[in-house]
């Protein structure tokens, strides 16, 4: 059985592409049905498909071939978040100074918490530059890290591993920070934790999905021209 189901998948050209789907569709029932932050559908979804080629004992390279079509969706999903915050746009407006001084604070404690981090831990140059881009979108973190020199695989990992952290804690973070204003919950959201705090966002309100989709454009490219200085820190 385990064979049949190796040979077919690997004749299948789209069986990662449909793994990968009906993994995070399964991840989101479950989500839904526990109520349970913990069990986000991005982490069930990658538990699943682990599991699967484990099952069938099945290399990543052959799945990650199979699952790449995925990947021309990330970019158009991504500007596609520009929908909430043009419905949005008078707020953006509005707090226009408190919105730009929070993201760049955003940025600016994201770069140094890591630079903290790295020379606590004595890590080398190589992994210090994998790591700052860990709070940006997947689309622009992989381009950013091989620029710096980073290892982009370890770059993705950390980003992944960000965004669920703050999908799963970021709002009960907020509370315990007694951070109550809308404006302020967006911001927090995509400024630490890029697309995946964006969609808790986007569950939290209107106001809160806007500010995080902005925030996740506006972090992205100041993290673009920040780690280039700060990259010969280390």
């Amino acid at each position: 059985m385990t064979e049949m189901l190796r040979d077919l998948s690997e004749q299948s050209q789209y069986f990662g592409f449909f793994i990968s789907i009906a993994a995070y569709f399964l991840g989101c029932r479950l989500r839904d049905r526990t109520k349970l932050a913990i069990l986000n559908p991005l982490l069930i979804s990658a538990a699943l498909v682990i599991a699967y080629l484990l099952g069938v004992g099945m290399d990543y390279d052959t799945y990650n071939k199979s699952a790449s079509y995925l990947g021309w969706l990330l970019t158009p999903a991504t500007v596609c978040l520009a929908i909430p915050l043009y419905k949005q746009l008078h707020l953006l407006k509005k707090h226009g100074a408190a919105v730009a001084a929070g993201i760049a604070a955003g940025v600016a404690a994201s770069a140094v918490s890591i630079f903290l981090l790295c020379r606590m831990f004595s890590l080398s140059h190589t992994h210090y530059v994998t790591l700052l881009p860990k709070s940006i979108t997947t689309a622009i973190g992989m381009g950013v890290s091989e620029e710096a020199g980073g290892i982009v695989t370890l770059t993705v990992i950390s980003i992944i591993i960000t965004g669920l952290v703050g999908n799963i804690a970021g709002e009960a973070i907020l509370k315990l920070a007694r951070i109550c204003h809308p404006v302020a919950k967006g911001l927090a959201l995509g400024t630490s934790a890029h697309a995946v705090g964006t969609a808790k966002a986007l569950e939290m309100g209107e106001v809160e999905g806007a500010m995080s989709s902005l925030s996740i454009a506006v972090a992205g490219l100041l993290t673009v021209v920040v780690v280039p200085f700060a990259s010969g820190l280390i």
